[in-house]
Formats: structure tokens, C-alpha cells, sequence
């Protein structure tokens, strides 16, 4: 048992656990835009040989691949900044027409103590867009809740060929300074 001042090993470790939960839903395919936020995710996933990483040059592109690789017997997931949501929008159209299952994670500027003023709209209209386009979304903004939420949204995800959203909030992932 850890002692009173220390954080629980599943709050100490959430970035590692969305790797390991996505490893249990057999994702092969990894898709993202550079994101501090992601970091461990994503450089846990460039090391793994199993997983095909991909950097993007712009977030939409990952919604084509990811449904290229569902119709190729394969799942993956979608790693992107709130930002690159607004540029999803119309892309998103393709997982809600085809019934195809869509896994994004989230990370979340703009909504809490964010520096860069160029963040805050599309931070405050993320969840709301993606609602909009048919979207399921979970918010995380403490890291017991990561793991099962992203368990929820991966199930309904690829069982029930919905496009799901776990929404990570700037709380959790902890505030940007400018340097």
C-alpha cells in the first residue's frame, strides 16, 4: 500500500496505462500530430515493432488511414490535440456515413489555465464539435479515470463501430508555459 503522500500506481502512471490498454485492444495502427501531451504514448508506440506509427502532417488524415486499416482487419487509434479537431470536422463524416469504428484521445487546451490565447476556441468547442459530428466523448480530468474511461470508449469503439473521443483535460495533463 503506498503511504498518504504518495500518488496511487494508477494515478503515478496513466500515460504508461494508455499504452498498455491499447496494446490489450490489439491496436496495430497508431496515428498522430507531435503532441508533448502524448509523448509517452507515442514513444512507447514508435518502440513498439508489433504497432505501425504514423506522423501525420495534418490530424484528418489519420481518420482515412485508421478506416483503411479497420477495412484491412486491423484496428488503430487516433492521438491528437484539441486544435487538431476543428480540423476533423468535415472528415469526420466518413466514420458517422460508413458505420466504421473511430478511437481518438484527446489532449485538451484552452480549458483550463492555457498561456496561448490561440488555443482557447477550439479547447472550449472541442467536445461540443465532436458531438456534433456524432462523436461519443468521456472526459478524464483525474488520472483514475483514464484507464477505464479509454477502456468504456475503446469497447464501443470496436464493438459497436462507433466513433468515440476520450477528451484528456489540461488539469491532468498539467499546465504549458511559455519558455
Amino acid at each position: 500500500m503506498p503511504r498518504a503522500d504518495q500518488p496511487e500506481p494508477a494515478q503515478a502512471d496513466w500515460k504508461i496505462r494508455i499504452y498498455q490498454v491499447l496494446k490489450e485492444f490489439d491496436i496495430r495502427h497508431v496515428a498522430y500530430v507531435p503532441d508533448a501531451g502524448h509523448s509517452t504514448a507515442i514513444d512507447l508506440f514508435e518502440a513498439d515493432e508489433e504497432v505501425n506509427s504514423v506522423v501525420l502532417t495534418t490530424e484528418e488524415e489519420g481518420i482515412g488511414y485508421l478506416a483503411g486499416a479497420w477495412l484491412g482487419g486491423q484496428r488503430g487509434a487516433l492521438l491528437l490535440q484539441s486544435s487538431g479537431v476543428g480540423n476533423c470536422i468535415n472528415t469526420l463524416a466518413l466514420p458517422a456515413g460508413a458505420r466504421l469504428p473511430l478511437l481518438m484521445i484527446v489532449t485538451m487546451r484552452g480549458d483550463w489555465a492555457e498561456f496561448n490565447p490561440w488555443q482557447n476556441p477550439m479547447g472550449q468547442a472541442t467536445e461540443a464539435a465532436l458531438k456534433l459530428m456524432g462523436v461519443r466523448c468521456w472526459r478524464a480530468d483525474s488520472a483514475q479515470d483514464v484507464e477505464p474511461l479509454l477502456r468504456g470508449a475503446a469497447t464501443m469503439a470496436f464493438e459497436g463501430d462507433e466513433a468515440c473521443a476520450l477528451l484528456l483535460g489540461q488539469r491532468l495533463i498539467g499546465r504549458k508555459e511559455w519558455n
